[in-house]
């Protein structure tokens, strides 16, 4: 019997796949359809970073927070070890189970409380205005009159095209001051509509603002407790802030929620990832939306043509902000000069840093883990998921979890004798006006 090895040739190839394209037309259009909706489906999935499953499959039990500290750290010991928000788990809505959807229901639904802020003007040294606004505990609750000087007051400093009537402001600022406490809410130089009155515009690392502010508030409220909370790009600065004055400040306490850190990693970040290049563009119109709204200043001290054709927050603050800022060499160098993470070993007072693993806009690669261990005054909070600034909870998503925590660590640390206290005197110069 002679066995040979058969080749097929080109016609009876053609045959083949003749055949197995009349086998393919006998399955049913709609089992096609359904697979293309499989694939469509794990590459949203996939590209949304979704969790639902991962949710699922834990039964909707959430995430415990990591928490990490020094272990002689008194400020975990008697502090944070007696909040229940932050030795408890997360849960996020489960119809935003995705640090993207969380994000961006944030800035367009976020469904914030209805409130009205008092305002103050503050001029600063330079020439400056602040606008101050101002939301006391009578507002939101039934107790009006007698305003008691020694209530505590909680400065928060907004994110980078933030101010007051940013969602996750005012919940913050409400369920603050429904809790008896009085709130301000320290906007940037021209947010708020106000006008920038001098050369100076807000930068990334400019303390000098939060600096006066806070000294202003303590020599006029010197019997009401200070902490400040910052948020994003307002967390990296009251980091900073609180790092370079070490010691001699008058804040009792503090918290940052979703800092930066590193802006020179968080840079890179934005420019490395498909979907960060997206946050990197929505960044960079928002802050050219806030340079046109001060073109004079910005078209007299910085390059207002290169402004206009910036595509990210790197364009625009090599044409606007290291400029205005006299950051001369490159706009690396203001990435370095105003990143917080190099002050986070001098900070003084007692700290709580909140931060998502999943945060879309601030990357975890640049948290100083082992300088925040190190630091007996620092507590770091890291929950798996929340995206940035949003961390919404329960079903209908109407809670904001770290604005829980927030308040639940700055009620134990008052109730404490943790809280910091200034030993130095110090003066400011300002002027202020009132607006109802």
């Amino acid at each position: 019997m002679d066995e040979r090895c058969c080749i097929p040739d080109s016609a009876s190839s053609s045959d083949a796949y003749w055949l197995l394209l009349q086998v393919l037309s006998l399955i049913p259009l709609w089992h096609y359809l359904l697979l293309a909706a499989f694939i469509l489906f794990s590459l949203l999935y996939n590209f949304l970073e979704l969790h639902f499953f991962q949710d699922l499959f834990s039964g909707f039990a959430g995430s415990p927070v990591l928490l990490s500290y020094n272990s002689s750290s008194q400020i975990y010991h008697a502090v944070v070890s007696k909040c229940d928000v932050l030795r408890g788990r997360y849960f996020a809505t489960p119809w935003l189970c995705s640090p993207h959807l969380q994000t961006l229901f944030l800035n367009y639904f976020g469904r914030p409380p209805f409130l009205k802020y008092a305002r103050e003007l503050f001029r600063t040294a330079d020439g400056g205005t602040i606008a101050l606004d101002w939301l006391f505990s009578s507002h939101v609750s039934d107790n009006v009159g007698y305003e008691d000087e020694s209530v505590p007051i909680v400065v928060v400093i907004p994110g980078l095209t933030s101010d007051s009537s940013s969602q996750y402001i005012k919940h913050l600022a409400y369920h603050t001051a429904k809790r008896g406490w009085n709130v301000v809410v320290c906007n940037h130089r021209g947010f708020g509509g106000v006008s920038i009155t001098s050369d100076i515009s807000y930068n990334a690392g400019l303390t000098e603002d939060v600096r006066a502010v806070v000294n202003h508030l303590h020599k006029e409220r010197s019997k009401a407790p200070l902490f400040v909370v910052g948020t994003s790009i307002g967390a990296n600065i009251l980091v900073k802030y609180l790092g370079e004055d070490g010691e001699n400040i008058p804040v009792a306490g503090a918290v940052a929620v979703c800092s930066p850190w590193d802006l020179l990693i968080g840079d890179r970040y934005l420019r490395r990832g498909r979907v960060q290049k997206i946050y990197d563009k929505a960044l960079a119109f928002g802050l050219l939306d806030y340079a046109k709204l001060h073109q004079s200043h910005f078209s007299r001290n910085a390059n207002w043509e290169g402004m206009e054709k910036s595509v990210s927050v790197r364009d625009f603050d090599d044409h606007a902000t290291r400029v205005v800022g006299k950051y001369e060499v490159s706009v690396d160098t203001y990435y370095r000069r105003c990143s917080s993470a190099t002050f986070v070993r001098s900070v003084s007072v007692p700290l709580l840093c909140i931060s998502a693993l999943d945060d879309p806009i601030c990357t975890t690669e640049a948290i100083p883990w082992d300088e925040c261990k190190a630091n007996k005054n620092i507590v770091l909070a890291t929950v798996k998921h929340g995206g940035h600034l949003a961390f919404f909870e329960g079903l209908s998503a109407s809670r904001i979890w770290w604005v829980r925590a927030v308040n639940e660590f700055l009620g134990v640390l008052h109730s404490s004798k943790y809280m910091h206290v200034q030993d130095k005197e110090f003066s400011t110069k300002s002027s202020i006006g009132l607006i109802n």
